[in-house]
Order: C-alpha cells, then structure tokens, then sequence
C-alpha cells in the first residue's frame, strides 16, 4: 500500500488543495492531509482548519486529515508515508519547493518527493491571497468549498 502525505497550513483550504488532494487519491492507495500545528498567526485555529479540509474531502474514502507539529518527515514516517505531495502553482513555488525537497531528501532519504502542477483555473488561488480579499469583503465562494466561504464570512 502507497501512502503519500500532503502537508500544508490550509488556512483556510481552497478549492486548488483540494483539486491536489483529489488527484492525489486517484495515484495512491492512501493520502493523509497534515494540517501543521501554526502556534501564532492562523485565522483558523488548528482544529478548524482539520474540521475544514476533512469536509471537503469527506467524499474519498482514502483521504484522511490530521494535525501534526513538528518535522514534516517525522509526521510521514509517523503515518507509513512514502511520498510527500506538493502542489506548485509558479516558478517561484518551484523554487521553494526544490530547496525543501532536498532538506527532506537529507533528512528522509526514503521519503520522495512528487510535485502536481495547479490545476489552470486555481493558479492564481493561494490561502494568503483569500485571507486579504476575503477580509476586504470580496465574495470567495468560487475560490474555495463552500462551507469554507461560509467559516470565512463567520469570521469577518
């Protein structure tokens, strides 16, 4: 059995996590979504943002969603996970992403790392850029699962 993690803050989720999550459960046997633990900062508390992404994929069996803290390679190695997923929305997350894939080659040489490119219509979609303009009053709703748009507005 294949597991691959998808780690991430998903504050809150979008409809873009959510299409890599999705396309992840068609590659793999079992996909884990690792809400990281944020201790400051987060508009959605870690049990929110858990309660939020489990909903939006309630519909696959094979994806679960936990919260984790700590070394993201520890946290997939906690879970049986053999392939970290990423998703890369621009040549700037690329590079992100590259440097981070080889910190955890370095430190989980069993662990891989697989990259899916954004879907075109989520590739502007980021959770900091739905943060801003939700807060401004822009109406997300298209942008991310519905009940997510609707904890948005709760909270502004």
């Amino acid at each position: 059995m294949t597991v691959a993690l998808f780690p991430g803050r998903f504050d809150p989720v979008t409809n873009g996590h959510v299409d890599i999550v999705v396309r992840a459960a068609r590659l793999f046997d079992r996909v884990v979504v690792g809400v990281f633990d944020l201790e400051t900062g987060p508009l959605f508390s870690t049990e929110e943002r858990v309660a939020l992404f489990a909903k939006a994929t309630s519909h696959h069996s094979n994806v679960t969603v936990k919260s984790y803290s700590g070394l993201t390679v520890e946290f997939a190695r906690k879970e049986s996970a053999q392939v970290l997923v990423r998703g890369i929305r621009a040549v700037t997350g690329f590079e992100y992403e590259f440097d981070q894939a080889l910190m955890n080659k370095r430190m989980a040489p069993e662990l891989e790392s697989m990259y899916l490119m954004s879907s075109l219509e989520h590739l502007f979609i980021s959770g900091t850029r739905i943060r801003e303009v939700a807060r401004l009053g822009y109406d997300v709703t298209n942008l991310v699962p519905a009940h997510v748009a609707e904890a948005l507005k709760k909270k502004f």
